[in-house]
């Protein structure tokens, strides 16, 4: 029940400075955030990998204001990227970037830009182009080192443009990768599609609040869902993620990935860093692909507020934390 509320507190400045200003917050975060910069993640990155896993990474940020921020992340998934090349670990360091991040959500100019030697500069484009405009050079940069991209879900107002965008990555790219989530209505449609040609797509429940027009709000109707969709893309030619702590659905993925006959390099695990860290080494250490999403960066609240709500253990966590600590 708390978590609708954690989720609107997520778009709260009043809660944000609050929570910020809690004496317990940074240790709380770094249990979830790997770091604020990039010196700080890349021996994450080593330790990590060195212990059998693989990540994907992802520069906390959104509810970009203006194309200058937007222009700002790509280059810090641009140098993340410069910094991984030396480590030559291709596939197993891959991005996960969220479109809203790259300016996605700007709208469109009502007048032109100021006047220039050749006249009228023309208007910024619309947030969709922006946002396609400042993913590829990072998709690009990605493929020269030999890994990928994985466009984040949002909420289900920007996912036809988030589609739109996979598509069109992949016409040149195509091991760019997408989120769907199980909770939201549309998406047994969305996965029959994407099952059908090649594409990686990673499932998760879902951790945006939404309204019951679109979406369940029953966590069993949720997690039913979740597993009609894995079936369908298990039995599909593309490559399934399963992003899950849910040790039922862990299971669960397991069985119908052996029903569909698939290897253990033919689908992947995918769970948040600092949470069940354990059960990453044991997939691992049992041949699984086990990729952990890893986050950094500064502007951590809305990502930080969306893993408390997932999980009311995590809430628990953090109360406690302000109590004893704070």
């Amino acid at each position: 029940m708390l978590g609708p509320v954690i989720l609107a507190a997520s778009r709260s400045d009043r809660m944000r400075r609050l929570v910020s200003a809690a004496p317990v917050t940074k240790q709380v975060v770094d249990r979830f955030i790997a770091g604020e910069g990039v010196d700080d993640v890349v021996p994450v990155i080593r330790e990590l990998t060195g212990q059998g896993l693989e990540l994907t990474m992802d520069v906390v940020g959104e509810d970009i204001t203006n194309p200058a921020q937007a222009a700002a992340a790509r280059d810090a998934y641009l140098e993340l990227i410069d910094r991984l090349k030396p480590l030559e670990l291709g596939t197993r360091a891959e991005m996960s970037v969220k479109l809203s991040m790259f300016g996605q959500a700007l709208p469109s100019p009502t007048t032109a830009l100021s006047e220039g030697p050749s006249g009228p500069a023309p208007a910024f484009p619309d947030g969709h182009e922006l946002a396609l405009a400042n993913v590829r050079p990072v998709v690009e940069a990605a493929a020269e080192i030999g890994t990928t991209v994985t466009l984040d879900a949002e909420d289900h107002t920007t996912l036809d443009s988030m589609f739109a965008i996979h598509e069109e990555l992949r016409k040149d790219f195509p091991q760019t990768g997408c989120v769907i989530q199980a909770y939201l209505f549309r998406t047994e449609a969305d996965a029959r599609r994407l099952a059908a040609n090649g594409s990686r797509v990673r499932l998760v429940k879902g951790a945006y609040k939404e309204p019951g027009s679109v979406a369940y709000l029953d966590k069993h109707e949720i997690d039913r869902a979740y597993v009609r969709i894995l079936g369908t893309l298990m039995e599909g030619e593309g490559y399934p993620m399963i992003g899950s702590h849910d040790p039922r659905l862990i299971a669960i993925g397991q069985e119908l990935a052996h029903r569909a006959g698939r290897k253990l390099d033919e689908y992947e695990f995918q769970m948040l860093y600092g949470i069940r860290t354990e059960e990453h080494l044991r997939l691992a250490a049992e041949g699984h692909r086990m990729r952990v999403y890893t986050a950094y960066g500064t502007d951590w609240y809305g990502y930080f507020m969306r893993r408390l709500a997932e999980k009311p253990a995590n809430l628990r966590f953090f109360a406690r934390s302000m109590l004893t600590k704070g």
